[in-house]
C-alpha cells in the first residue's frame, strides 16, 4: 500500500491529543492518523495486518510453556524468549519480522533464532541442530514453495530462515498466525529435546514429520 504526502488543516487541540495517543501506542503522528482513517474507512493497512497477526500469536504462544512473547504495537517485529533445558538454563530468543508486502516468491518475513552463549559445547550442539534442521527442510519442504523462497543463514550466534507462503496458497491473518505459532513452538520443542540428549538425528526427522505432516505452512 503506497503512501503519499498530503496537507491537512487540523486544530491544535486535535493534534495535541493525537500526539499523546501516538506516544502511548509507540506510533508516529502520521502513522496513528493513517490508522484512524483506515479504521473509519474499513480498510486494513499493512501495519494493521501485521499487528493483527502478532496479537493472535501473542495469545497462542502465551501459554506455550517456556515461550514468553513480547510485542509492541506499531512494530514490524515480535520476540519470544525461551529457557533451554541445558545445565545453567541459558535462553534463546526468537524474533519474527514481517514485511509490509509479500514478494513474488511468497516471502513475507523472516524468523531469527538468537543464541548468545560462552559455552563452546552448547554452541556446537546448537550449530549441529540448525544444520540438521536445514537438511531436513531441504528434503521435506522444497515441493511446497517457489524455488528459492526459503533461505537460511547461520552467523555469529544467529540462525535466520525466511518465511514464505506455500506456492499457490492464500491465507488470512488468523491462519498465518496459527502457522507461525505452530512452527516456532515445534522448533523450540525439538531444539530442547535435542539439547537434552533425548533426540537423535533419525528421531529428529521422525518428530519433524509428525509436527509438519502437511508441510510447515510458512
Amino acid at each position: 500500500m503506497e503512501k503519499s504526502l498530503y496537507s491537512l488543516l487540523l486544530s491544535d487541540q486535535v493534534v495535541s491529543e493525537i500526539d499523546r495517543l501516538a506516544l502511548r501506542s509507540g506510533m508516529s503522528r502520521s502513522g496513528l492518523i493513517n490508522r484512524i482513517l483506515a479504521e473509519y474507512a474499513s480498510i486494513q493497512t499493512p501495519e494493521m495486518r501485521i499487528e493483527s497477526i502478532f496479537e493472535q500469536m501473542e495469545q497462542l504462544l502465551g501459554g506455550a510453556g517456556d515461550l514468553v512473547p513480547f510485542f509492541t504495537r506499531g512494530q514490524q517485529s515480535m520476540t519470544m524468549k525461551s529457557s533451554l533445558q541445558y545445565k545453567y538454563r541459558p535462553t534463546v530468543k526468537y524474533a519474527v519480522q514481517l514485511y509490509k508486502s509479500i514478494d513474488d516468491k511468497g516471502r513475507f518475513g523472516e524468523l531469527a533464532v538468537n543464541f548468545r552463549t560462552q559455552s563452546q559445547a552448547l554452541l556446537d550442539e546448537m550449530t549441529r541442530f540448525f544444520g540438521y534442521w536445514k537438511l531436513l527442510e531441504d528434503e521435506m519442504i522444497a515441493g511446497y514453495y517457489e524455488n528459492g523462497a526459503i533461505d537460511y543463514a547461520l552467523q555469529d550466534g544467529r540462525f535466520v530462515r525466511t518465511l514464505a507462503l506455500p506456492a499457490g496458497s492464500a491465507v488470512d491473518s488468523e491462519e498465518l498466525s496459527e502457522a507461525l505459532s505452530h512452527y516456532i513452538k515445534s522448533f523450540d520443542m525439538l531444539l530442547k529435546a535435542w539439547l537434552s540428549g533425548s533426540l537423535s538425528a533419525s528421531a529428529l526427522r521422525t518428530d519433524y514429520l509428525k509436527a509438519f505432516k502437511d508441510g510447515p505452512g510458512v
